[in-house]
């Protein structure tokens, strides 16, 4: 990794529910104790929830496969978010990623995000297909409304958490992934018997978010 002045943190969130967000509680608590480790640190916020990239269409998707001088103005426009999103990446020792379950998949936020990620020259080597954003900590928080383990009715079901490392493999970025889930027992009334597992899930994930980092005072 680059020597950097300071540490650097890149913090995104993609869910649509706002303050009754779990992955946004669980990014929040990780933010303030990556803060807390780091207190001369940096923080760059992205909210894919409340400002989604634009997805690939015909208009700029080609954008990433065609040189930059042959770019339509569309593509043109395409290519600099995508600069923008990779710097965002590359200046992070840590990026922190908040991953809701919606619709047994990623938020279609997050697949526009990896989609501008999976950029040649610039986070893979086109030659060698070499990532180029492997060298920091990526930890992203999910949450499930549901339960999709082993043995559970829809297991396997869950198709954001399997999908997001074969989808940003060619980055070089490798996601540690800390769980919450059965977060719609509390307000679905046909999972109300299932609550005290949520609980238990939310804690032990809490618990992983704590864990991340040494306070600066514990350290010292």
């Amino acid at each position: 990794m680059e020597e950097k002045e300071m540490a650097h943190l890149l913090h995104i969130d993609s869910s649509i529910t706002g303050e009754r967000s779990i992955s946004r509680r669980l990014t929040a608590r990780a933010a303030a104790a990556w803060r807390a480790a780091h207190p001369d640190g940096t923080v760059t916020y992205r909210d894919l929830g409340q400002n989604p990239l634009p997805h690939l269409d015909t208009a700029s998707g080609l954008a990433r496969m065609v040189p930059p001088d042959q770019h339509t103005p569309e593509q043109a426009a395409s290519w600099r978010r995508t600069q923008e999103v990779v710097a965002e990446v590359k200046q992070a020792d840590t990026v922190l990623l908040g991953l809701p379950l919606y619709n047994y998949g990623p938020p279609s936020s997050v697949k526009s995000w990896v989609d501008h990620l999976i950029a040649p020259g610039i986070a893979y080597d086109p030659v060698t297909n070499a990532g180029l954003l492997g060298d920091r900590q990526f930890v992203v928080l999910v949450s499930r409304g549901g339960g999709y383990g082993a043995g559970t009715p829809r297991e396997g079901w869950d198709h954001a958490e399997p999908w997001l490392p074969h989808g940003l493999s060619l980055t070089g970025l490798e996601p540690r992934f800390i769980c919450a889930e059965l977060t719609l027992a509390p307000v679905n009334p046909a999972m109300a018997e299932l609550i005290p597992l949520f609980e238990q899930s939310l804690a032990a994930a809490e618990r992983a978010v704590d864990e991340l980092w040494v306070p600066a005072s514990a350290a010292a």
